[in-house]
């Protein structure tokens, strides 16, 4: 799918929330600005959480209340192979919400990924996202 602005990207990730049930965690890969947070923002809010949704580069995790509750993670700042249970990645907790996950490269086991977007940037405006 190719999406000709920031709108549009937000616009699908809403959609694509619905799809969504508690225990998936959803990996997007994507150079810096490829539009990660942008669809994170989107599945946020197709879900009804309503409050801010920023990236949690310094954080790592930011758990926003929901029901079902979201954690969204930005692993950018972690080396390759981090061991993610340092960071809040218990997969007990985590079942009763939705995971998302930028940069999920830098994790060592992506085993409990169920679903993966994949942004490539054609230009200033235009990406083109698959979901696998």
């Amino acid at each position: 799918m190719i999406f000709y602005s920031e709108e549009e990207t937000y616009n699908w990730a809403k959609e694509f929330a619905s799809t969504l049930k508690p225990g998936d965690m959803v990996a997007m890969y994507g150079n810096l600005g490829a539009g990660k947070t942008v669809i994170s923002r989107g599945i946020c809010a197709g879900l009804g959480f309503s409050g801010t949704v920023c990236s949690p580069t310094y954080t790592i995790l930011h758990e926003y209340p929901n029901d079902p509750p979201i954690f969204h993670f930005d692993l950018y700042r972690l080396e390759g192979g981090a061991d993610l249970g340092e960071v809040g990645m218990d997969p007990d907790y985590l079942a009763k919400g939705i995971s998302l996950i930028e940069w999920p490269e830098r994790m060592d086991d992506t085993s409990g990924i169920t679903h993966t977007i994949r942004i490539q940037i054609l230009s200033e405006t235009e990406r083109e996202i698959t979901v696998e």
